[in-house]
């Protein structure tokens, strides 16, 4: 199989252009670096059958070659993070709602299978706990920054079943709940590496708002496997699959399971969201997943837990 992987040298897409590069597949990974790393994807550069474009989906020409050699695309580039989000609004959106686009456009002309990675922020401050790929979804006002990434994934998602409905473009869209592991950043404000790396140091760990807001953290190589057997069932196109654990934990309580598994002494520090982000933050009280779809389709159930996560996390930092 030939497989295209939009921002592949990202966090989730270099670890997926490893394991079909390993499985034997041919991988090309288009990427231009905003938030992915060369370093990530340079284990591979010498592997028979990986090629790479440092460029933007953005380029379509480039794109429309690179879709017309792949037998599935893979759309994983978009804007991420948090702090990103309320920092770079306008790239958010434009990012986010235009590469879509292109990438369905392109992929249409020829019917190539597309993957459209979105997120489990579409859900919004809805309640409706665990969240299921059928949930209304509940978004904050436009004047609140915060709701344009959630947002601009729903209207990914609505082009690319768009596209399915009227084009008969085979799509399968994923809804990712906080995928963690090693390669990720904290750059941009992804939760664990920044506790873990305070840890090592023995900085105070930063917690967000009062720390009650709850989440869901799904190992990387998991939500590697999920869309694997995503892409070999017939089954799964024209649909939207959670990808997830259901192993909730609330920040306060991550920060504490990080500083004793690596062995730290950091205080634990409270900050305010709009000290952190900007006056009038909204965050999500609760964020996990019902994965009775795609466990039904393809089997899928998470392997790793919390505690085996964060300990492979720590590892990573401390031999990088």
């Amino acid at each position: 199989m030939r497989v295209l992987i939009t921002g592949g040298a990202g966090f989730i897409g270099s670890h997926l252009a490893e394991r079909f590069i390993n499985d034997g597949h041919t991988v090309q990974v288009l990427d231009n670096l905003s938030t992915g790393s060369i370093e990530n994807i340079a284990h591979l550069k010498d592997h028979q059958g990986f090629t790479y474009n440092i460029n933007s989906v953005a380029h379509e020409p480039l794109l429309a070659e690179m879709i017309d050699r792949a037998d599935v695309v893979f759309h994983l580039a978009a804007a991420v993070g948090v702090k990103l989000i309320v920092e770079q609004p306008v790239h958010t959106i434009e990012t986010n709602v235009h590469e879509t686009e292109v990438v369905l456009k392109h992929a249409s002309k020829n019917k190539k299978l597309v993957f459209i990675a979105s997120t489990s922020e579409v859900y919004g401050k809805s309640t409706d706990v665990p969240f299921h790929e059928d949930s209304d979804v509940v978004l904050g006002p436009t004047i609140k920054h915060r709701w344009a990434y959630a947002c601009s994934k729903l209207i990914d998602e609505f082009l690319a079943l768009a596209y399915w409905k009227e084009k008969r473009l085979p799509v399968i869209i994923t809804r990712l709940f906080n995928t963690v592991g090693p390669r990720q950043t904290g750059q941009y404000g992804m939760v664990l590496p920044t506790f873990v790396k305070q840890a090592l140091s023995n900085q105070p760990i930063s917690v967000f708002g009062d720390g009650s807001q709850s989440r869901s953290f799904t190992y990387v190589a998991d939500v590697v496997e999920a869309l694997v057997k995503l892409v070999g069932e017939p089954q799964a196109v024209g649909h939207v699959f959670n990808i997830g654990s259901t192993q909730e934990v609330t920040i306060a309580k991550l920060a504490e399971r990080v500083r004793k598994l690596a062995g730290s002494n950091s205080p634990i520090h409270y900050i305010p969201y709009d000290q952190a982000y900007e006056v009038g933050f909204e965050d999500m009280p609760r964020r996990v997943a019902d994965i009775t779809k795609i466990k039904e389709l393809v089997g899928f159930k998470p392997q790793v837990n919390l505690d085996e996560i964060i300990n492979k996390v720590v590892d990573h930092f401390r031999k990088s």
